[in-house]
């Protein structure tokens, strides 16, 4: 097994889509899914970027044959208390059956040094409180952000408070 990361290319778009369901359907949220391969074109290789992508792969350079087996998928945010950006990882998956094999680690350690590199007071992500995945993100070193909770709006109370704007 050879694992070779590299970033997402525009020809990456289905691909980088079929992982998005993949995690949503592993987190029982299939439904969730939403985006489209011209959504994933627009907003992740048009002239402003808005996410970037990290594929991991399994490489059989006889065999010819490059099998995308992980995601990372990230974008920068700011900090105004820290006066510098964090990187913010919203996906990362890795197929089942290659947990384990330390992909997810060299996936989340590719993109720690990313942050650092660019300057990055933090390194965040969001976790369900039923994702076993928590441990492995502890075994990383990270932690939970103190008292913070994450709040949202969306569908038509978030046109209801955008109309309310006029």
């Amino acid at each position: 097994m050879t694992i070779e990361l590299r970033p997402a290319v525009a020809a990456d778009a289905a691909t980088l889509l079929d992982l998005i369901r993949r995690l949503a359907e592993a987190q029982d949220a299939a439904d969730y899914v939403e985006s489209t391969v011209e959504d994933l074109l627009r907003d992740g290789f048009g002239p402003v970027p808005r996410f970037h992508a990290l594929l991991a792969e399994d490489v059989d350079p006889a065999a010819g044959r490059r099998d995308v087996v992980g995601l990372a998928l990230y974008y920068f945010t700011y900090s105004t208390w820290a006066g510098r950006p964090n990187l913010y990882i919203e996906d990362l998956y890795v197929d089942p059956d290659r947990r384990g094999d330390g992909i997810g680690r060299r996936l989340v350690a590719a993109l720690a040094k990313a942050a650092v590199d660019g300057g990055c007071a933090r390194l965040e992500l969001a976790v369900k409180t039923d994702n076993r995945a928590r441990a492995f993100y502890e075994r990383l070193g990270m932690v939970r952000k103190g008292s913070w909770l994450p709040y949202a709006i969306a569908d038509e109370p978030l046109r209801t408070l955008a109309d309310a704007a006029d």
